[in-house]
């Protein structure tokens, strides 16, 4: 849901896809009961799915997991980054963690580091933090496109900053991303220290705690975030559009 929210569709409907070796009743129910969650935060219809067995695929206790949301949106309403120009700025919404992306290099860290995953770790289990469901900014985001233009949206999977926000760009402009307009989350922090994670690296593969980014023009910026923040967001100021030099990146974080 968020992945059609960036070009200003309001969600309608998901439909999901449970695949496994042989059904284990509780775990699908709680599966089940995980989407219908989420489908209500994103206010969008559960209206069915597919439950397939097949005992030669999977192993016993694995399970595949997939879905898709259908949204709709006027088309003079689309937001397609068209009319960003330089000046503009880009804001930043507090993620939950890592959003269900970077998974793979996640694993490795945890091979290697070898943690004691029910530790506690700021307040909750490690475990528990490195698997915190993904932030829903549906209908917080829906409100603020009624309020004042947005001009782009991007949403941080997997690429992060550096790969995602460029998505929004015309050619002739770049993200100027300022690293220090926000405070590394300890997920983020353990996962560089434990994994030797270089800078740029940690900008391509994860979120670095902005799930999501806005783009607005510099005077609707003030108003942007304070909407943002009464509807329960964490947002920050993290950059600028600039005019792209020859051959510089579309997205540079400083």
């Amino acid at each position: 849901v968020n992945d059609i929210l960036v070009q200003g569709a309001e969600p309608l409907f998901f439909l999901d896809y449970f695949a496994c070796g042989k059904l284990d009743v509780d775990t699908a129910a709680t599966v089940v009961k995980g989407i219908a969650q989420g489908c209500e935060l994103a206010g969008c219809a559960l209206i069915g799915g597919e439950t397939a067995e097949m005992p030669s695929m999977y192993p016993d206790g694995e399970y595949d997991l997939a879905g898709f949301a259908v949204g709709a949106v006027e088309k003079k309403k689309i937001i397609d980054g068209s009319t960003i120009t330089p000046g503009d700025v880009v804001l930043g919404l507090a993620s939950s963690g890592a959003h269900s992306n970077g998974y793979s290099l996640v694993r490795k860290i945890i091979d290697v580091a070898r943690p004691n995953l029910d530790a506690d770790f700021h307040g909750q289990r490690l475990q528990d933090a490195i698997m915190a469901p993904t932030r829903i900014y549906v209908k917080p985001l829906l409100s603020l496109i009624e309020t004042l233009p947005v001009k782009g949206m991007a949403h941080i999977t997997g690429g992060g900053l550096t790969e995602n926000v460029p998505r929004v760009l015309a050619d002739n402009v770049t993200a100027v991303i300022q690293r220090d307009a926000w405070t590394l989350p300890p997920l983020f922090q353990w996962l560089q220290a434990e994994g030797r994670v270089a800078d740029a690296e940690m900008h391509r593969v994860f979120n670095c705690g902005i799930g999501m980014v806005v783009i607005v023009a510099k005077e609707d910026a003030e108003r942007a975030i304070r909407h943002l923040q009464a509807a329960g967001e964490a947002v920050w100021q993290i950059g600028e559009i600039r005019e792209r030099a020859e051959g510089q990146a579309q997205t540079v974080v400083v």
